[in-house]
């Protein structure tokens, strides 16, 4: 389908979805209605990665301060939330490609991805204290990726981040230049995108089906998706297999 406020592809492995309102990408109540469609889209779009990256000047300042205002805050809340839903409901592994400043709402969006590329431009956030509210997705996710008083420092304090230190923290998986920042975040996602499409979407599952339980009820959870469902595969079979003849792996996305 069309839309207004995106961009999408699919081709070489990724299934693209483009914040396309620039310069600030602010995210409005329409952009994010626009944002759970493509996402339910990308879960069934055939493909190895999501990447969400951007058009303009930030990737996204955040959700459009005028939605906060009572007659909206209650709509804009429920789209919020189910973008997140739909997001979450991706089996594919998610990737954001950041270049620019990520503020608010759309660090929020950066925080929910399986993985972070950034270029050394970007500047990461949560500023929603200094004008009397709190980032709720990010209230829930920054503490569980970083220590309690990291966490809260940046909640807390609404410190915008450069790329670099946010790749000391953990929160960015790498930074590259912002001159040719494209193309070098594309072979970064190369390693990736080598892999099988099943496999890669299992070990997202087990990933998540082992967070928040204790060690031995993870690891049955986990390795019942190991040998129910991974084992079962055909792509599965063809890399044991490939491995023991000593050839590169053929996958078949089954």
């Amino acid at each position: 389908m069309s839309y207004k406020f995106l961009k999408t592809r699919s081709e070489g492995g990724i299934v693209g979805i483009t914040l396309s309102s620039p310069p600030l990408n602010v995210l409005t109540i329409s952009m994010m209605e626009e944002m759970v469609t493509a996402f339910k889209w990308a879960q069934q779009e055939p493909g190895k990665l999501v990447v969400i990256d951007a058009e303009g000047k930030a990737f996204s300042a955040g959700v459009d301060v005028a939605d906060h205002t009572p007659d909206k805050v209650d709509q804009m809340t429920s789209v919020f939330d189910r973008l997140f839903e739909a997001m979450s409901g991706i089996e594919k592994p998610v990737v954001a490609v950041v270049n620019g400043a990520a503020l608010g709402g759309g660090y929020e969006l950066v925080l929910f991805c399986d993985i972070v590329v950034a270029s050394e431009k970007a500047r990461l956030g949560q500023p929603e204290i200094s004008v009397g509210v709190f980032p709720p997705v990010a209230c829930y996710i920054l503490p569980r990726l970083l220590s309690w008083p990291r966490a809260m420092e940046l909640l807390l304090s609404g410190e915008v981040i450069n790329a670099v230190q946010a790749e000391q923290m953990g929160l960015v998986n790498k930074v590259f230049p912002a001159d040719n920042f494209a193309n070098s975040a594309n072979e970064y996602l190369q390693k990736f995108l080598v892999h099988s499409p099943v496999v890669l979407a299992l070990t997202k599952k087990a990933a998540l089906a082992g967070m928040n339980k204790g060690f031995f009820d993870g690891l049955k959870t986990i390795d019942n998706i190991y040998l129910k469902e991974l084992m079962q595969t055909e792509d599965a079979k063809e890399g044991l297999k490939a491995f023991m003849e000593k050839r590169p792996p053929v996958w078949q996305g089954k």
